[in-house]
């Protein structure tokens, strides 16, 4: 068990739990939510494909859109996670909790941006199977993007030694 300045012992799920709920929130119980709407519209109403033959280009430009999205969700996260977090020695672990939710919230937020391309590419076309992918494309980078425990001991580690060599977080 890894301990803190103060010696309390480092507990992981308390880091991590506030950041991974705002990311189960935003990116599975909204988009399910969202392609459960679509579901009944389609089961209801039978949309139709207002764009023709483009709905299939379109389709493919936005999943090259969510990939990419993604990506970068994964690159701004690993940048931001070498940044200094901890404002004082003596509130590490708080620091870090805090640290966590603030870099992962817009890192969420913008994984959540790519449901919504499955919503929008829906409401154009009416297909719901083409919708229901590009939504789980949005659950695949939230499970690869989110944080877990070996993460988080290594980002303890990095900021322990940023502490001890006095590099604090100064606001942005």
């Amino acid at each position: 068990m890894k301990k803190d300045f103060n010696g309390d012992t480092i507990e992981l799920f308390r880091i991590m739990n506030k950041s991974l709920y705002f990311g189960m929130m935003s990116n599975i119980i909204i988009p399910m939510g969202l392609l459960l709407a679509c579901y009944f519209f389609d089961q209801r109403y039978h949309p139709a494909n207002n764009l023709g033959d483009f709905a299939n280009f379109l389709f493919y430009i936005f999943l090259i859109l969510g990939a990419t999205q993604g990506a970068f969700a994964f690159w701004w996260r690993q940048q931001q996670l070498q940044k200094p977090m901890i404002r004082r020695q003596e509130t590490f672990q708080t620091d870090l909790a805090l640290g966590l939710t603030r870099i992962s919230r817009p890192v969420f937020m913008l994984i959540g941006a790519i449901s919504l391309y499955g919503v929008i590419y829906f409401f154009l076309t009416g297909r719901f199977e083409e919708t229901m992918f590009i939504v789980i494309l949005s659950f695949v980078v939230f499970q690869v993007v989110r944080p877990r425990y070996g993460l988080v001991n290594k980002l303890i580690d990095n900021q322990y030694a940023m502490a001890e060599k006095g590099e604090f977080y100064r606001g942005e």
